[in-house]
């Protein structure tokens, strides 16, 4: 293992460092001069090919590489020794079938950290935890008559007839999305949703009885440069392009006018460097983002654009059951101790496009994935009746 000769400002755990944001995440603190030791599991869904690349460069810059699970206790308790600031990215995440991995790998690998942290006494100082801004049911939303609103997750029944806005949980009129501040009601409608609720609250509460920092940032739509070009089940702009790039067009569900904020994923690495040295935000879960929104439809044109690839985006009918129709996030309290997003969408888009094509051959993965989610109810069609329910009708029930 290689280390910096220079003097660091504090030595550094990053769970998850070879992925997309963990990485970014490495390379700012060896720019900072900070010690930084890598603990990553490498997922096969993420880096089929093993180890990437990125974290060899940052293993010649300083920083030393373990490879463990967050499952593993002895192997989070070696990886803990002498640290000072965790960042805890590891995750499983994204829209995958699998219920038990997402638990074991976010809910009790983050408790398991927390554990072992304060049951060895390791002299942690500070905690940061990814979190996501799906634990939002909703967007904040106005309507004409009773104005602001945080509506609950919108009915799979609802979704079912074509009906994709977002109502007024009293009156029913459409409502107009508005930004979503940090103090907007939580929930966890999809199992990836949940088990970042579980890590908010988990880290929140252990900083409070152990009196150590802890901070949870609500990640936007992370995107950028090694994001995973394998992965079916996460990163719309990464499907997008790697269908586009095999002539293949995108495919979007409801009827694309969904929105959300899409983040570069060096600015999220900033979020996390300028959080790791303030204390004014700890204890608190924290909005990060771009503060604007974009439609998937957008996303699909601008990939569209950047490739010179015209192909029409494919709308047929589908939807996933407690997706989020619009989410703004407001991000004020980031901007307080001088976060401010540098990379625009489109620019973004040029650069993430123009890493892909240094990466070879490009595979397209999303078409044999989407099978695998409507047979276990993660994709349903508008109009469609589920097997539970037509049971239900042929025997008369009236309830589920």
């Amino acid at each position: 293992m290689k280390r910096s000769s220079k003097r660091s400002r504090f030595r550094a755990l990053v769970t998850g460092g070879a992925g997309l944001i963990g990485s970014h995440i490495v390379d700012r603190l060896l720019t900072e001069e900070c010690f930084v030791r890598v603990f990553d599991s490498l997922e096969p869904q993420t880096h089929p090919n093993g180890r990437p690349g990125w974290s060899r460069i940052a293993e010649d810059r300083g920083a030393e590489f373990v490879q463990g699970d967050v499952r593993d206790r002895s192997a989070l308790a070696a990886a803990l020794r002498d640290i000072d600031v965790v960042f805890h990215q590891a995750a499983y995440g994204g829209f995958m079938p699998e219920i038990a991995k997402f638990v074991q790998i976010n809910s009790f690998g983050t408790a398991q950290l927390l554990e072992v942290i304060r049951d060895e006494k390791f002299p942690v100082r500070k905690v940061i935890v990814a979190s996501s801004q799906v634990v939002y049911p909703e967007g904040a939303a106005e309507c004409p008559t009773h104005g602001l609103k945080y509506p609950p997750i919108r009915p799979t029944e609802q979704l079912r007839r074509g009906d994709f806005e977002v109502h007024c949980p009293e009156c029913g009129q459409i409502t107009r999305s508005l930004p979503t501040p940090e103090s907007a009601p939580l929930a966890g409608e999809t199992v990836y949703a949940i088990t970042k609720v579980d890590q908010e609250k988990l880290l929140l509460l252990w900083g409070r009885q152990t009196g150590i920092p802890t901070l949870a940032l609500r990640y936007p739509c992370t995107y950028g440069p090694r994001q995973s070009i394998f992965n079916p089940y996460t990163g719309v702009i990464a499907i997008f392009c790697t269908r586009l790039l095999n002539g293949l067009p995108p495919v979007i569900y409801e009827d694309g006018e969904q929105t959300r904020d899409f983040g570069f994923v060096e600015d999220v690495a900033l979020a996390n460097w300028l959080v790791a040295n303030t204390d004014s935000l700890d204890g608190q879960a924290i909005n990060v983002g771009s503060g604007e929104a974009a439609s998937i439809k957008r996303i699909a044109k601008l990939a569209a654009d950047a490739l010179s690839v015209q192909l029409e985006p494919v709308l047929n009918g589908e939807f996933r059951p407690g997706e989020i129709r619009h989410l703004i996030p407001e991000i004020g309290l980031i901007r307080s101790i001088g976060y401010t997003p540098q990379v625009k969408l489109e620019e973004g888009i040029v650069r993430y496009l123009d890493w892909i094509r240094s990466q070879g051959s490009i595979k397209e993965y999303f078409a044999a994935a989407e099978p695998i989610l409507r047979a276990k109810g993660m994709l349903q069609k508008v109009g469609e009746e589920r097997n539970g329910e037509t049971a239900r009708r042929r025997r008369g029930d009236s309830t589920s």
